[in-house]
């Protein structure tokens, strides 16, 4: 890989990695109602698991919606279903102090798994093997590095702003404001999925 392109794919693995999500908003959210140490597993598991779609969809699965061009409608409208039901729990999500004894948090597993349900990751995956991948089977195993080495200090940054939030969401009020606020987020983070199956 050149060194342009190392930087190119630097800089578009820092935008798409850093800017609001569903990725971003569920850490937020996490951190704000679970801490640091209880949301680690999600950040890892968002990192990991983005990296090891990359080397997926660029070892030939992106084919798999040539092929079948109705599996990309099917993967939308069942990635739509998943994040309003996580809206919901989110827009429900207990206080701090209950969150801890009753909530969970997602785990390793459940948040790389989750990449493949969001629309977002799917979007930045497609593109990152598209333009920056230079050709042969195993060329998306750096993209996928130098993704998974910018995108963990980027979630990062979402999960301490939750946790310095949770000094601010003493009250029932604001936490109830605030995890409403976060549902409204990631149902709206889905427009762009939504509006073409409107068409």
């Amino acid at each position: 890989m050149s060194a342009d392109l190392l930087l190119g794919l630097v800089a578009f693995a820092f935008a798409s990695s850093i800017t609001p999500g569903p990725n971003n908003l569920m850490i937020l959210a996490s951190g704000a109602n679970f801490g640091v140490a209880r949301s680690v597993p999600h950040a890892l598991g968002i990192s990991i698991g983005f990296a090891a779609m990359i080397v997926l969809v660029g070892l030939g699965l992106a084919q798999v919606f040539e092929a079948v061009p109705w599996a990309r409608t099917a993967l939308a409208v069942g990635s739509v279903v998943y994040l309003l039901w996580l809206a919901w729990r989110i827009a429900n999500a207990p206080p701090p102090g209950r969150a801890e004894a009753e909530g969970r948090p997602f785990t390793f597993l459940q948040a790389a798994a989750f990449q493949w349900v969001n629309p977002k990751a799917w979007t930045m995956a497609l593109t990152a093997v598209t333009l920056y991948t230079a050709g042969g089977a195993w060329a998306v195993v750096p993209v996928a590095a130098v993704f998974s080495l910018v995108n963990l200090p980027s979630i990062s940054c979402w999960l301490l702003l939750g946790v310095q939030m949770r000094r601010w969401l003493t009250s029932a009020a604001r936490l109830r404001a605030f995890n409403w606020t976060m549902a409204g987020l990631l149902v709206l983070s889905l427009w762009p999925t939504v509006a073409p199956l409107l068409r």
